[in-house]
């Protein structure tokens, strides 16, 4: 295959793998070879090979001579992804509540930079860039706690973490997003010294309010 053709098949991949995860084709809709090759100015061949590898991530279910429908998002897949978080997360923020204060400052300090620039894609209405933000806030937190192995597996939810993130604000509003980061600036509160119990508290209750966002209990 020329390197033109992997350039191409690449291409077809990215654009369909992010027009699913930012909600641009959401779960349920049927697509074909020929709309994302058409949208791209190529032909079908590397579309129908990026279909192929979107199928063995799970997100999409090719079906011959029909098209390849979009997956959607399960509520049991919303319930382990969550659960697996908090896991990992859980361990990350009860290891670093018992760092030494420069380790703890330092990891606190990178939290609030993250924060501030999740802040900024709010007030620019970049959903995307806030859904990013949020999982940056997160994957700076579980790699804190120094743990190469949970960080392997927290990176590997990434892809449904950013679908579930966006999906959590869609028809939500801003109110979603300000909630959102009031429950960041309340878990970065709680991080201190011999307050573990509080600030596992307060990311529960964010795990728990996105849980009620994407799934409506």
């Amino acid at each position: 295959m020329t390197r033109a053709g992997l350039s191409a098949k690449e291409r077809a991949y990215q654009h369909t793998k992010a027009s699913i995860l930012d909600g641009t084709l959401p779960g349920g809709d049927l697509i074909s070879e020929g709309q994302v090759a058409e949208a791209l100015a190529m032909s079908r061949t590397p579309v129908r090979e990026a279909f192929l590898r979107l199928e063995a991530e799970g997100l999409l279910r090719l079906f011959p001579k029909r098209g390849a429908l979009v997956v959607a998002v399960s509520p049991a897949e919303v319930e382990a992804v969550l659960e697996a978080r908090e896991l990992v997360e859980g361990h990350a923020v009860t290891k670093l509540c018992a760092a030494p204060e420069v380790e703890r400052a330092a990891v606190v300090g990178r939290l609030h930079e993250v924060l501030a620039e999740q802040r900024a894609a709010f007030h620019a209405g970049d959903e995307r860039a806030f859904a990013e933000g949020d999982r940056r806030f997160h994957t700076a937190l579980v790699e804190s706690g120094g743990n190469p192995i949970l960080s392997e597996l927290y990176h590997s939810l990434r892809d449904r973490q950013l679908r579930m993130n966006l999906g959590s604000m869609m028809g939500h509003g801003p109110a979603r997003a300000q909630e959102i980061l009031g429950q960041h600036e309340a878990i970065l509160a709680a991080l201190g010294p011999d307050r573990s119990v509080e600030a596992q508290g307060r990311l529960s209750e964010h795990l728990e309010a996105t849980r009620t966002a994407v799934l409506g209990r």
